[in-house]
């Protein structure tokens, strides 16, 4: 076959840890081709006006970042602006007729110890939840530095966590169920479902199992960038790709969208990256090919059986509001909805419904949290929008894996969107409905998203959003000590992507350690 173009290296999918990959490489003078078979690239960091004739940008799949590294801003010159969340999170309670809510200051004051008060009976909690924050907060320094150098052992790293932190901690968090140590840790169901949130944002996992995946999800969202603030980006999820496509573009990478690759070869030493575009199908030749696509759909390219992938198991759903409705707590919505609204999320609802979810039904319960873009940064809607008071409302169902909705998607889809809306309404003074815009067609302003929508749309295999279950941020093998995360069992095939060792979500890390890879060699 012919060899239309030569190139350093070429990236597999334009995601944005394949754009990170890229402006690293190309700063480095190599010569880089970019493939995204899409019109467009960024993956599921892009944003998206969804709704009809109506001037408003949702992050329509990731939504914040948290564990984008300072560095990588730094050393690729991003022009970003990440902002701090007015409050951590809100969780309504509903006692028949007494509403009532956890709130939890971005800064706990004396109102984040009162509502732990309200709630929970006792200081108790509040004083454990207190310490143990501190303690991830020291487990964050320690750790997040890790992610932008070459693998630890796993008994370096424990050495590395154990000189500053607490007396147990490593145990609780890397050798035994999370489920287990907020059982010993707090008292109240409801706190524990607060704390035990981060371990399931796309995971479908118990919190008490001994594979503890949800050990390593929880890890990862609490130590992002040594503090794990989750913070809205400034002009939303496509301000942050498009930032990376102008430092890749500027260091002289080639990005080509409408560009599907078909066929990967590679031997080791050289490769060739079949692809086809409107024009017909070309063939470019590397010395380097690195994959920012899912594993499986690697292994389809390169022509093996694909190989396994956990499900997806969450649902989005995206509205436009005319307003912030009232809550029947009567704290202000201003502060319920500027950080993380949590509905639905005490303990024995979140194991209740993942052991439904487990056993193929939908759950009777169905846990979600919320938070609104717009309260933080409101440049994502058009200026009328502003003046109007509309803001946006983005939903975040969990234990909802792939399975659910097979063969009945469509349906499925629609029907667990207006559950959540019944399920917020119970905490609300008005109905969400009436609050809901409508397009030019008349149409209201609300969409979802399944596992099964995110396959079909981004080539996630079974909507996972992780590309698979997350992994230790340290080598698990004496073989894998000092390497990348990123290697595979061809020297000149990298993965770049969510699949990488210390991958998932919006964070750069994959495409940065790939780059170094590539470098050191």
């Amino acid at each position: 076959m012919t060899i239309n173009t030569h190139h350093d290296v070429v990236v597999v999918g334009g995601g944005h840890n394949a754009l990170v990959a890229a402006a690293y490489l190309a700063g480095a003078g190599r010569s880089v081709l970019v493939l995204e078979k899409l019109g467009h690239v960024g993956g599921a960091a892009v944003s998206a006006e969804p709704f009809a004739g109506i001037s408003a940008r949702l992050s329509r799949y990731s939504y914040l970042v948290s564990l984008l590294p300072d560095r990588i801003v730094s050393d690729l010159g991003l022009r970003l602006s990440l902002r701090s969340r007015a409050v951590s999170s809100y969780t309504p309670v509903r006692d028949g007729d007494r509403a009532s809510g956890l709130l939890v200051e971005r800064e706990p004051g004396e109102a984040t110890a009162a509502s732990f008060r309200e709630i929970t009976g006792s200081r108790l909690d509040h004083e454990r939840w207190l310490r143990f924050t501190h303690d991830l907060g020291v487990l964050a320094r320690a750790v997040a530095p890790t992610l932008l150098e070459p693998l630890l052992s796993r008994e370096h790293a424990r050495l590395r966590v154990d000189s500053v932190a607490r007396y147990r901690l490593w145990e609780q968090i890397f050798e035994r169920p999370l489920g287990e140590t907020l059982e010993e840790l707090f008292t109240d169901d409801l706190v524990r479902g607060v704390v035990a949130t981060d371990a399931l944002i796309g995971t479908h996992a118990s919190l008490r199992s001994d594979d503890l995946v949800a050990n390593r999800c929880f890890l990862y969202h609490v130590i992002g960038n040594g503090t794990g603030e989750w913070r809205v980006p400034v002009g939303g999820m496509g301000a942050v790709t498009a930032e990376l496509i102008r430092a890749a573009r500027t260091a002289g990478a080639t990005i080509v969208t409408g560009a599907e690759v078909t066929r990967v070869d590679v031997d080791g030493r050289s490769a060739e990256v079949t692809y086809s575009t409107d024009e017909g199908e070309e063939v470019a030749g590397a010395r380097y090919v690195l994959s920012g696509v899912a594993p499986p759909v690697l292994d389809r390219l390169r022509g093996a059986r694909a190989s396994s992938s956990a499900e997806g198991a969450q649902l989005k759903v995206n509205m436009l509001l005319t307003g912030l409705p009232r809550l029947r707590s009567g704290v202000d919505p201003r502060v319920a909805f500027a950080g993380t609204f949590h509905l639905d999320e005490s303990y024995r609802q979140l194991e209740t419904a993942y052991a439904e979810s487990a056993a193929g039904r939908v759950p009777s319960v169905l846990p979600a949290e919320l938070y609104c873009h717009s309260l933080t940064d409101p440049s994502i809607l058009g200026p009328e929008l502003v003046e109007r008071g509309w803001h946006t409302l983005t939903l975040f169902g969990l234990h909802t894996p792939a399975t659910l909705f097979d063969d009945r998607n469509d349906d499925l889809r629609g029907r667990l969107a207006g559950r959540y809306l019944h399920a917020l309404n119970e905490h609300l003074a008005e109905p969400i409905e009436s609050m809901l815009a409508s397009d030019v067609n008349g149409v209201p302003c609300i969409e979802a998203r399944t596992p099964l929508d995110l396959e079909f749309e981004l080539g996630l295999p079974r909507g996972n959003i992780f590309h698979g279950d997350l992994a230790w941020p340290f080598a698990e093998s004496e073989a894998e000590v000092g390497r990348w995360g990123v290697e595979t069992e061809v020297a000149n095939l990298l993965v770049c992507g969510s699949g990488a060792r210390r991958g998932g979500a919006v964070s750069g890390i994959g495409g940065h350690n790939a780059a170094m890879a590539v470098l050191e060699r």
